[in-house]
């Protein structure tokens, strides 16, 4: 569809003919202009193109202009939606006015205050500064006509980067490893959901009916026509029209039970596309009268979600975890940093674990990936090798959940893989003798442990700060204060309704 303004305004006074999209004001008769909507195979086009951009780390600024220059001369575009997440991991959206943000895209502002777990009252003003390699051209049939979207990473008051916000961290963290050293943080994750009858089911949860499967087809066993499978089918397509690069859609295990998987990305784009990953699913869900739900558990005695977070490290594009020679073809670095992530596993349980409802997954009867230990073919074992080539070497951490924030969890893995990688043989091999010495160790079993842990962690107060490390703590026993200690065998009503995914203002205020 052309993106030139059609026509032209026809003045008072003049005779005017109502045509298609044209229409009449008191004695103006203004063409409405043809707002953006263009095909899938247009939007995958254009965003695997700015995809590239990301992959060499180009940095905002170099296509700031670029990107600027676009909104002005596209009258088909009308708006921009601009994401960020909260400390939690929420994913909150803001709609700005193209015309206004050309001219504001420096200082926009939004209430830190009302976010949970960023600012004080007294301190609420927050700024979000355009991150502008992630624009996205999006389909008009989910989000309407003539919108894109970008990410944001949040800023102070004085426009420092907010040391809450992870997105920001994250990037940070990634760039200097670029930069100095060389290293490119590869992640794909492997993330699982259910799809459940009717809409915002998690708002409304009865734990005496619990919720009610999509359908009762599962691995395999999905015809085409199934509701499943046509869910699936739709996600799909709006992935590839993201640039997501698809791999495997697939139902899982359980009955209604999803994951389509995508091609590995850098770190900060692989985090950004989780957050997309769980907007599109839902909104797809809601589209056919359904909910996708990505809590951990949400029935009990059916296979959990995970988030199987695939990693490597590269340099001048080689594999830095492949050696043809080594155990499993895993490089020794690739088990430095393996053993730094076990060595943390339980100070960063709560980081990829963040709720009450996710110790539930943590069940040996299913394949729970909760112990301390990395295999090549234990599906137990919190870190696994799956087989690879130069190419697809990389270790595989099963322990995370899919209701994690991305960038905290990502952060927290990168930064414990770091601490192995780097350690000199002496601290390497306390740390192995810890980690692969004597019985194999478990993760914590509730979140209460998983707190304890976090919060006595020198570990955790070192790479988060006191302030975030006090913060995410705080929200964590807020949440669980709220849910019954024990878990139990049911999937109680508190552990859902207050969970950070699903949990608004209205909700929270009716404990």
């Amino acid at each position: 569809m052309s993106d030139k303004v059609p026509g032209s305004v026809v003045m008072a006074g003049e005779k005017a003919v109502i045509k298609g999209r044209d229409r009449e004001y008191g004695a103006v008769l203004w063409k409405q202009p043809h707002l953006l909507d263009l095909s899938y195979a247009e939007l995958e086009e254009k965003n695997l193109e700015v995809k590239a951009l990301r992959l060499k780390g180009t940095k905002s600024d170099d296509v700031k202009k670029q990107f600027l220059d676009y909104l002005r001369t596209d009258a088909g575009v009308k708006a921009v939606v601009v994401c960020f997440s909260d400390l939690e991991g929420r994913l909150h959206m803001l709609d700005y006015d193209k015309k206004f943000i050309l001219g504001a895209e420096d200082n926009l502002t939004f209430d830190g205050s009302s976010i949970r777990g960023f600012t004080a009252q007294s301190q609420s003003d927050l700024r979000l500064k355009v991150d502008w390699t992630t624009f996205r051209w999006l389909p008009a049939d989910l989000f309407g006509a003539g919108k894109v979207l970008v990410f944001g990473n949040v800023c102070d008051k004085d426009g420092s980067l907010y040391k809450s916000d992870f997105r920001a961290i994250l990037s940070t963290l990634c760039d200097e490893l670029r930069a100095k050293e060389g290293i490119v943080v590869n992640v794909a994750p492997e993330i699982e959901g259910f799809l459940f009858k009717g809409e915002k089911v998690e708002q409304t949860f009865d734990e005496k009916t619990g919720f009610e499967l999509a359908t009762m087809s599962g691995y395999f066993s999905s015809l085409p026509q199934d509701t499943l499978r046509l869910f699936i089918d739709k996600f799909a397509e709006v992935k590839r029209a993201l640039a997501f690069q698809n791999e495997k859609d697939h139902p899982e295990v359980a009955p209604a039970q999803f994951e389509l998987n995508f091609r590995y990305s850098v770190a900060l784009d692989t985090a950004d596309q989780i957050q997309l990953y769980k907007l599109l699913a839902r909104q797809v869900a809601k589209s056919m009268g359904f909910t996708a739900c990505f809590l951990p558990k949400p029935i009990q005695g059916l296979n959990g979600s995970g988030m199987h977070t695939n990693m490597s490290f590269s340099k001048d594009g080689v594999n830095m975890f492949y050696d043809k020679a080594g155990e499993h073809s895993l490089s020794d670095m690739a088990r430095k940093v393996t053993t730094g992530i076990l060595y943390y596993a339980n100070d960063c349980c709560l980081l990829i674990n963040s709720s009450v409802n996710a110790y539930r997954r943590l069940d040996p009867h299913f394949e729970a990936p909760n112990e301390i230990k990395v295999s090549a073919v234990d599906r137990g074992s919190m870190v696994r090798i799956p087989i690879g080539n130069e190419k697809s070497a990389r270790i595989e951490v099963r322990t995370v959940a899919p209701d994690a924030n991305p960038y905290i969890a990502f952060y927290g893995l990168i930064k414990a893989g770091i601490v192995g990688m780097k350690a000199g043989a002496e601290e390497l091999a306390m740390m192995e003798k810890k980690v692969y010495g004597g019985k194999v160790k478990k993760l914590p079993g509730n979140i209460y442990d998983a707190l304890e842990h976090f919060e006595g962690s020198d570990f955790v107060k070192d790479i988060l700060g006191e302030e975030n490390q006090g913060k995410y703590a705080a929200l964590k026993h807020m949440a669980a204060d709220r849910s019954p200690k024990s878990l139990g065998t049911k999937v109680k009503t508190g552990e859902i309704i207050y969970h950070h995914d699903v949990t608004n203002q209205w909700i929270w205020n009716q404990f």
